[in-house]
């Protein structure tokens, strides 16, 4: 299996999910990045995950990645004092099905 995934977990603020679906839909694809995805987990929670062709293209993406969080951190409800706004996680795809 190749290839490297990142996934951001927050929960937005009541009133706000509009707002934050919008911008979600504005987000460009890094360099190296293949494919995005948002999924809601529940109410006024969210996943998103970003695919990439190699774990160095996640690193070299990371500026602008960030850049994106933080024009919707102000949307979002701090998770804990510890991870803050977001809960990032990121490693090598180990096993994926495709249709």
């Amino acid at each position: 299996m190749t290839g490297f995934a990142s996934c951001v977990r927050c929960v937005v603020k009541p009133g706000n999910e509009e707002v934050f679906l919008g911008k979600l839909k504005e987000f460009k694809l890094p360099t190296g990045a293949l494919s995005h995805i948002a999924v809601s987990t529940g109410e006024r929670s969210y996943c998103t995950f970003v695919t990439w062709q190699a774990e160095s293209d996640l690193v070299n993406a990371r500026p602008e990645m960030i850049a994106f969080l933080d024009t919707i951190r102000d949307l979002l409800e701090e998770i804990s004092p510890e991870l803050g706004v977001t809960d990032p996680v990121s490693g090598p795809i180990v096993h994926q099905d495709n249709a």
